[in-house]
């Protein structure tokens, strides 16, 4: 029930105190509320009890409190207004309490358990006149007094008026009061609600946009290594064509040496004949050999720099740069907000590549 409707003056005779007892009575149980007392979103208020009551009554299958497994929350619908409350894992549990409604209960019952009007209370005596009843209000003093005041003694030149006439008005001032504080308070309690609201929903879209950025980084990280992999790759190919040319002329070069070496031996060999005629009928080959492996031409060397891979260099200044100007643009986000809802880490790279623009895949 909401507290703040229909409510009635708090303090005084025993029909405002009946009055008050209907304003704190639970829908539920249909008495006096028993703390702790929960207030809904609706701003209606009911005994935990009684709201953990209906609760498990539309929740049959949810975890008590006390249970070790996580539950998630559940619903169910105000008794006052039939308005839906939708709970979180806590249940009735993470529901507010309503502390001044609770206090109110504390007041009420301290009231209650003594006389609204006791005989001091009726007869009270003036200190100046003590024979005399305080039974008027002096106006231009704010403060009670008797007849014989008004007559002989201070207040005789001021404004007063009967007593119960006063004693009704600030009464019901009092009660004027109270009630627009405690409508004050709810509507600060709902205002309170909306601000927690809004606390949460910042949470929940800044832990999402922070996954939105992780999968764009990681993404962008993915497209990175593959291009790396891709210039390794024809640095790689590069590097086998000069190694296996090189080795070639090496081999080629290396069989010309063995053979000339062979050469050189035998014509040495030759030389130390001592017979004349034994050593011109061999002379005359080896001279041909000699001469003609003198004269063959071995296939040309690498030309100057063919060692160089500089070619390869790739400048990253102007990507680096480019990178570092990376920043948040609230802007595009209406316009890519389905798209980062479904975006998905394993499609990430593929995705990203499509928009890189193509180009050579030998170096740069």
């Amino acid at each position: 029930m909401n507290f703040t409707v229909g409510f009635k003056p708090l303090l005084g005779d025993a029909h405002s105190m009946d009055n008050l007892e209907k304003q704190l009575i639970c829908p539920i149980c249909l008495e006096m509320f028993s703390k702790p007392v929960v207030i809904l979103p609706c701003q209606h208020n009911l005994c935990r009890k009684c709201a953990n009551d209906v609760f498990q009554a539309s929740n049959p299958l949810w975890q008590s409190r006390g249970s070790s497994s996580v539950s998630s929350g559940g619903r169910f619908r105000c008794p006052s207004c039939r308005h839906e409350v939708v709970l979180d894992r806590h249940g009735v549990y993470g529901l507010q309490r309503n502390l001044l409604v609770e206090n109110i209960i504390d007041i009420y019952k301290q009231e209650s358990s003594r006389p609204l009007h006791t005989k001091a209370e009726q007869h009270l005596m003036c200190e100046e006149h003590e024979d005399e009843k305080i039974n008027i209000y002096c106006l231009s003093c704010e403060v009670p007094t008797c007849s014989l005041c008004k007559v002989f003694g201070a207040h005789k030149d001021c404004e007063v008026a009967p007593l119960p006439t006063i004693y009704k008005r600030q009464k019901s001032e009092l009660s004027d009061g109270i009630a627009m504080l405690v409508a004050g308070n709810d509507r600060v309690q709902a205002v309170i609600t909306q601000m927690e609201a809004v606390c949460q929903t910042i949470e929940d879209n800044s832990r999402r946009q922070k996954q939105l950025l992780n999968q764009r980084f990681e993404t962008l990280c993915a497209v990175l290594e593959e291009r790396k992999g891709e210039l390794l790759q024809a640095l790689a190919r590069e590097q086998e064509e000069k190694l296996q040319r090189v080795r070639g002329l090496i081999r080629q070069y290396g069989d010309h040496l063995e053979a000339s070496s062979k050469l050189v031996e035998s014509a040495i060999q030759s030389m130390e004949e001592p017979q004349m005629a034994l050593y011109l009928q061999q002379a005359k080959e080896l001279i041909n050999k000699v001469g003609t492996m003198s004269k063959v031409e071995l296939a040309g060397r690498p030309e100057r720099g063919y060692e160089s891979m500089e070619q390869f260099s790739v400048s990253v200044e102007h990507v680096a740069e480019m990178l570092r100007t990376i920043d948040f643009q609230p802007g595009a986000f209406a316009e890519n907000e389905a798209e980062e809802v479904a975006l998905d880490a394993d499609e990430g790279p593929a995705a990203l590549e499509e928009e890189r623009p193509e180009g050579p895949e030998g170096p740069q």
